[in-house]
């Protein structure tokens, strides 16, 4: 009885992930689609410590260390969470899936030690950490099912290179680590993949009485590989890197089911697996360039990139007032935010100009590019932040169509994601990517700090076009003092 009631907590599990996974495409249901899929994790993690016996009818124990791991964990992710800044977020994202990868990794760990011990003392030798002179004694070798050994590996690998790579991520993003790389780093990257690979298969194939040695050293390996897989890569192409990173803990969590026979586990581990990948596609699609080209490119690297030095025409500036005329009498307002908008914390200051702008009759609107900010989905999360309605977020193709009959474009932060370089500069690194076409309006406003270029590292076009105006300072004060002269008009 215990058995079918656990199943059916795994059933409703699964039911809820696939559900909630569902409604985070639209975030009109997003925020709901998350409580399900929290709520059935819940039931199956219950499930799992109250109604779980192994093969011999054992259920599990040490239900105090259990909870109190659950209860720490939930305390310190609930204080984070709480208190990050929504600038903080990719980072946050970055090591949340980390520490996913590394709980996969450390499940591989146990369950290699469990499989050690049992193939010792099926054989005889009772030995269970043969030293590193055993290493080629192959008559004392131990059977070790192939099978279940591979998924072991599998996860260790795979968890491995999602955790390294996600620290590092996650320093790149906070600014902590600089990319680095050198003279045949790619190259070096396919050996050490290669040896870890062959490390593997050999284990898998020979089973020597020295396989701890060689499991803990393709762990360190992969570790290694990990760092030096994102080591390389610029920081415009961070919310790939996250994504796929996402993609390859997930993949880790489901060999965890595969080996614990867990259905809600490999159903999770499936899901997150595959829609990181499906993300990671998209949005190299995005960007008009190939997964491959993204991590041996190194785009966003180099910030001296082609174009920084292209000599552009003068650029105008525009007054507080100028700006606010400009956009009170107009019939069509499109924002476009980017990171610089994030940075200043000034979303509910956006919100509440899109409102004054409302109720002077003007429409409204704001244009989100895919790749924009610092993690898939970073501006709809910020405007949902400021309540921001998820009627008036337009996606990239949709707004490309009303810019022509738009008033007046602002863009608050936003660089790469406007250059028209992209679709006019062959010698540009972004060229052919997908870009808002923000010259098409009438008038452009562009909100920024100075004329640094972006992650990128190229001068944009647009500031120098004819329709377009520079309003230089901070987004949250820039804001408030255009809501102060539209009031006062």
């Amino acid at each position: 009885m215990e058995f079918n009631i656990l199943t059916l907590c795994y059933l409703i599990g699964s039911v809820t992930f696939i559900i909630g996974l569902k409604m985070l495409s639209n975030p009109a249901n997003a925020r709901q689609g998350n409580l399900i899929a929290a709520g059935g994790m819940v039931i199956a993690i219950l499930g799992t410590i109250f109604l779980y016996r192994d093969e011999a009818g054992n259920k599990l124990h040490n239900h105090g260390w259990i909870f109190g791991g659950i209860i720490i964990g939930s305390i310190v992710g609930t204080l984070a969470a709480r208190k990050v800044k929504m600038t903080a977020m990719p980072e946050m994202v970055s090591m949340f899936n980390g520490m996913g990868g590394a709980c996969a990794a450390l499940i591989s760990v146990v369950e290699f030690n469990h499989l050690v011990k049992e193939a010792a003392l099926n054989s005889g030798t009772g030995v269970l950490y043969p030293p590193l002179s055993d290493l080629a004694n192959n008559d004392s070798s131990l059977v070790m099912p192939a099978g279940q050994l591979l998924i072991i590996l599998l996860g260790l690998i795979i968890g491995s290179v999602s955790f390294a790579g996600s620290m590092i991520a996650w320093g790149k993003l906070n600014g902590g680590i600089k990319d680095f790389s050198f003279k045949g780093q790619h190259i070096f990257n396919i050996v050490l993949l290669l040896v870890i690979l062959g490390l593997a298969v050999f284990l898998v194939a020979e089973t020597p009485s020295g396989s701890r040695i060689i499991f803990y050293i393709i762990f360190a390996l992969s570790l290694l590989y990990g760092v030096f897989f994102v080591f390389p890569i610029g920081g415009a192409d961070m919310p790939v890197v996250i994504s796929l990173l996402n993609s390859f803990t997930g993949v880790a969590a489901a060999c965890g089911g595969f080996l614990y026979d867990n259905k809600v586990m490999l159903t999770g581990g499936i899901l997150v697996g595959a829609a990181g990948t499906l993300l990671t596609i998209l949005m190299c699609k995005a960007m008009n360039r190939s997964l491959a080209n993204v991590l041996i490119g190194s785009f966003g690297g180099d910030k001296t990139g082609a174009g920084s030095t292209k000599q552009q025409g003068a650029y105008k500036e525009i007054s507080l007032s100028d700006a606010a005329v400009v956009m009170a009498y107009a019939n069509k307002v499109i924002i476009v935010p980017g990171y610089g908008l994030a940075v200043a914390q000034a979303q509910h200051a956006c919100h509440d100009l899109e409102k004054i702008l409302n109720d002077k009759g003007v429409d409204v609107r704001y244009a989100i590019h895919p790749v924009a900010g610092r993690m898939p989905g970073h501006m709809n999360v910020l405007l949902a932040e400021a309540d921001v309605s998820y009627e008036k977020l337009q996606e990239m193709e949709e707004a490309n169509e009303e810019f022509p009959s738009t008033d007046v474009v602002l863009v608050l932060g936003a660089n790469d994601v406007v250059n028209p370089a992209a679709k006019t500069d062959p010698a540009s690194p972004i060229y052919g990517m997908p870009i808002l076409d923000v010259e098409m309006a009438k008038l452009v406003i562009v909100n920024k700090r100075s004329m640094k270029p972006g992650y990128a590292g190229i001068e944009n076009d647009l500031f120098f076009q004819k329709k377009t105006s520079m309003l230089f300072g901070d987004a949250k004060k820039v804001l408030q003092d255009l809501i102060g002269e539209i009031k006062n008009l």
